[in-house]
């Protein structure tokens, strides 16, 4: 297994919520190899392990996100009488970086003198920030006009975690400017997302991640980042890295996975049903509208009566403005129903694993960063889901029920 597979791109930076006091079911024989092995200042305890059952699947989903080589589109354009602000092509860290790039597109809509009646096209995570946050900057109007409201917005489809530079850019395609500017977007979006923890439903929460391994880890800065490069997306995580906590390296029994390593972190995780309906109802309680249309050329946006529009219409954009920069990455999450006490994430192999309280993520990521790169296909693969799954699987072929024969564990 090589360092990316271990590391999966620090497992989407990040991530699931402490296991130790969760646990309902231990893996067999660990729990005493874990007091061997010394003492860790937060140690790893039993877990519940998740049923990874064909039958469990509840729904999978395709989901494209709209990558663009330079990175997001956020600038103005003249259309007619209407000025247009972009805001789309951020790939897949849509979610992460909505607050702030959601506050430089409104940022120039009002140094032009939109501080009116404003128009936001789109209604997934970018249109929803930008709306909430044109109107808290003080505009007398914002209407959100969309074809797709959630749960049907291709938002709804997100892994659901903190990866502010996931497929955002191509290393060289960005100009110097860029890695400022993007770390400015991510602060303002984890600053923002801070106020979201703890409310009800739980909308934004921290939960631990975990990537594990048959082979010990590489060096710090090694392979990690050199798959990236290889790869060609740029890696900006040293930016932010005091964001979130530094990455804990677990040995042989001191935790509760039948690998010998395993690297635990904490990061952010989005239960996008819930966050998107607590965004929606914010926005409407604070006078904002939502109308039903359909926008197919550029020249359709003169029908509306705002001057000032903000255009966040993600892939959707590729054909409305006929942007062939953006390029689809396709990526397909098979759904597992939500366990009581499993709030964590997994990284194995070629696996991506997060639990929202809204369903249980499970990801192939594919054997390189180019996996989904440039194909549209947004027809569903039962096969490949229950694959996927079947790999998850593997993790727990350990766990038995106490007084039972284990299971053999993971193999080579």
């Amino acid at each position: 297994m090589n360092e990316r597979q271990y590391d999966r791109r620090r497992f989407l930076h990040g991530g699931a919520a402490g296991l130790g006091a969760l646990g309902l079911l231990a893996l067999p024989g660990v729990r005493s190899a874990a007091r061997a092995a010394g003492p860790l200042f937060d140690p790893v305890g039993p877990i519940v392990p998740i049923r990874a059952l064909p039958d469990r699947l509840f729904r999978i989903t395709v989901c494209l996100r709209p990558f663009r080589a330079v990175g997001p589109r956020i600038e103005t354009e003249q259309v007619g009488r209407k000025l247009i602000v972009h805001n789309y092509g951020h790939g897949g860290s849509g979610w992460s970086l909505s607050w702030g790039s959601a506050a430089v597109a409104v940022r120039k809509a009002f140094e032009a003198g939109g501080t009116g009646d404003i128009a936001v096209i789109g209604a997934g995570a970018l249109g929803l920030t930008a709306a909430l946050t044109a109107q808290r900057a003080g505009a007398r109007s914002v209407t959100i006009y969309a074809r797709e409201r959630f749960p049907d917005v291709r938002s709804a489809r997100a892994t659901g975690t903190w990866s502010p530079d996931s497929r955002v850019a191509l290393t060289d395609q960005v100009g110097p400017e860029f890695a400022a500017a993007w770390e400015q977007m991510t602060r303002q979006s984890f600053a923002t997302y801070q106020s979201y923890l703890g409310m009800p439903g739980n909308p934004v929460e921290w939960t631990d991640r975990y990537s594990l391994s048959q082979d010990p880890p590489m060096p710090a800065g090694g392979a990690a980042h050199g798959q990236s490069a290889m790869a060609g997306f740029i890696d900006l995580g040293d930016r932010v890295r005091d964001l979130t906590p530094r990455a804990q390296e677990l040995a042989p029994g001191q935790h509760p996975f039948p690998v010998p390593f395993a690297r635990r972190n904490s990061s952010l995780t989005f239960n996008v049903s819930t966050l998107s309906h607590l965004l929606t109802e914010d926005f409407l309680a604070a006078g904002g509208r939502i109308e039903h249309a359909e926008f197919h050329e550029p020249a359709d946006l003169g029908r509306l009566k705002q001057k000032t529009i903000i255009n966040c219409t993600g892939y959707g954009a590729r054909a409305l403005w006929k942007d062939e920069s953006i390029v689809p990455v396709r990526g397909q999450i098979a759904w597992l129903i939500p366990q009581e006490g499993v709030n964590y994430g997994l990284s194995y192999k070629h696996l991506s694993v997060l639990a929202r309280r809204d369903g249980i993520v499970v990801q192939d990521l594919g054997a390189d960063d180019r996996f989904g790169y440039n194909d549209a296909n947004e027809t569903v693969d039962r096969a490949a889901a229950e694959a996927s799954v079947a790999v998850l699987a593997e993790i727990f072929a350990g766990a038995a029920a106490p007084g039972a024969a284990p299971v053999p564990a993971l193999q080579g």
